[in-house]
C-alpha cells in the first residue's frame, strides 16, 4: 500500500472511532493525526483527507437519514434554502467536513515538518 492509501484508510478509521466519543470536530483531529503520522506530498496533503472525510460524512449522513425516509434532511435542506433537496444537503455536509479535514491534514503535515 502506498502512503496515499494508508493515509486515506487511517483517516477514515480514526475519524469513525473518534466520532463515537467526540463531537463533529473529531474529523479534524483524525486528519491532523494522520497527516502527522503519514505525511503526504503536494496536493495529496489536502485532497486525501478531504475525500476521506467527505466520503465518511456522506455515507454516515445517508445511513442516518435513510432510517427516517429523509424527513429531517428535507426539512433542514428547506431551512438552508436548498429547496428541500436532501441529496444536495448530503453533498454540502460532505464538502464542509472535507474542507475541515483537508486544512487539518495540511496542519498535520506542517507539524511533522517542524518536528524533524
Amino acid at each position: 500500500m502506498n502512503k496515499n492509501t494508508k493515509n486515506f484508510v487511517f483517516t477514515i478509521i480514526l475519524a469513525y472511532v473518534l466520532s463515537l466519543y467526540l463531537p463533529w470536530w473529531s474529523v479534524m483531529l483524525a486528519a491532523l493525526i494522520s497527516g502527522f503520522l503519514i505525511p503526504l506530498k503536494k496536493g495529496a496533503v489536502f485532497f486525501i483527507p478531504f475525500i476521506a472525510i467527505a466520503l465518511l460524512w456522506i455515507v454516515q449522513s445517508y445511513m442516518l437519514s435513510s432510517a427516517n425516509d429523509f424527513i429531517l434532511a428535507k426539512k433542514i435542506a428547506t431551512l438552508l434554502m436548498l429547496d428541500g433537496n436532501s441529496t444536495l444537503l448530503l453533498l454540502v455536509a460532505g464538502v464542509v467536513g472535507g474542507l475541515a479535514a483537508g486544512v487539518s491534514g495540511i496542519l498535520g503535515k506542517q507539524i511533522s515538518t517542524l518536528s524533524k
